[in-house]
């Protein structure tokens, strides 16, 4: 109850910082209908997303599942949307995502090439369901790092995929794979009380594949390079004074996927799991074995289910004074424009700015 008084009763907040990530599923088919539907002014899920950002109110908003394009055109005409509903961001963030990007090879081995899942990732087009930074403190763009071109067989320890002994679907199509199926940031920001760096991310999902479960691994290598990076392994990393955002696709307890990965993050000392949880009791599905109210998609039940997939994890020498993921009960304020906005609910933290 307590996220959901600041969020509608303290937009400014004063000494804290409230940093939340969001898959807002916005994707759409083909280049530019997601700029279309913006400029109409009539799309249900557009006004629903604006909703449910203005209401949370974040800071720093991570949003996953909006499409790229040249000179950020859609990503501005969301931002005025969003600015409409009461939440304004002057400075955006977004790369070229690796979702759509040709690769010339058969990714999948069925024998075909040029396919969404012949792509670095997923993608019926170049940039379909990208991610973007939106922000109330100026965004050091010239100092953001991306790594979103590391090839997976260059990570220390990479588990690539086999089949019968042999790299999957060959060794061509192996060598030529990156690593991140939409994108690893490092983006600073200028916040009032000096710099934080934002190491941003979305996880390809540890499904959609076959026996030599190459998403499985994918996924899991992509949450391994974050404690490579803060090992110093791709150059110096922040020391103090960051966050570590996105969606995982990976519940640490339920569903599939290699678990390793994202527990041995949420152990790191060099983080801390704030454990943002909904404000109202939740119900465990059958077979669920994790608290559901840290859950953070709704995913029909029973498979895949309600799972924790996305997180916010700031350093441990940041002062986490709450954190929440909005996902209001039946009937609560916000709570219908957050189902129809996306199956994935706002996850946030607010830190203080000492």
């Amino acid at each position: 109850m307590l996220g959901l008084i600041l969020a509608a009763a303290l937009p400014g907040r004063g000494d804290t910082l409230r940093i939340a990530t969001f898959h807002a599923e916005l994707e759409r088919k083909g280049p530019g209908l997601l700029l279309r539907d913006i400029l109409r002014g009539e799309d249900r899920q557009v006004a629903a997303v604006a909703a449910v950002v203005a209401r949370v109110d974040p800071d720093i908003l991570l949003l996953q599942g909006v499409d790229y394009d040249h000179g950020l055109v859609t990503l501005r005409a969301l931002r005025d949307v969003i600015a409409q509903s009461g939440a304004d961001y002057p400075h955006l963030f977004a790369l070229r995502p690796n979702t759509g990007m040709p690769t010339g090879h058969d990714m999948d081995g069925d024998g075909r090439r040029g396919r969404a899942r012949d792509r670095q990732g997923f993608g019926l087009f170049s940039g379909q369901g990208g991610m973007a930074l939106l922000s109330r403190h100026p965004v050091l763009a010239a100092q953001a790092q991306d790594f979103s071109g590391l090839l997976w067989h260059d990570l220390p320890g990479a588990l690539l995929p086999e089949t019968d002994g042999r790299p999957f679907p060959s060794a061509d199509a192996r060598a030529a794979l990156r690593l991140a199926s939409v994108a690893h940031w490092v983006v600073p920001v200028e916040v009032p009380q000096g710099r934080l760096h934002l190491l941003a991310f979305h996880a390809a999902p540890p499904v959609f594949d076959g026996p030599e479960d190459r998403n499985g691994r994918r996924n899991h290598d992509q949450l391994r390079f974050w404690r490579l990076f803060l090992d110093g392994r791709f150059g110096p990393a922040p020391g103090e004074r960051f966050v570590l955002l996105g969606d995982a696709n990976l519940d640490p307890v339920d569903g599939v996927g290699r678990k390793g990965a994202i527990r041995a993050l949420l152990a790191d000392p060099r983080l801390q799991d704030p454990r943002p949880a909904r404000p109202a009791p939740a119900r465990q599905s059958a077979g669920q074995a994790g608290d559901p109210r840290l859950d953070t998609v709704a995913w029909p039940t029973p498979d895949p289910g309600h799972l924790r997939v996305s997180y916010v994890l700031p350093s441990a020498d940041l002062r986490v004074i709450d954190a929440g993921v909005h996902w209001p009960s039946e009937g609560a304020p916000g709570a219908a424009a957050a189902r129809a906005a996306s199956r994935h609910r706002v996850v946030w933290v607010d830190v203080a700015l000492d």
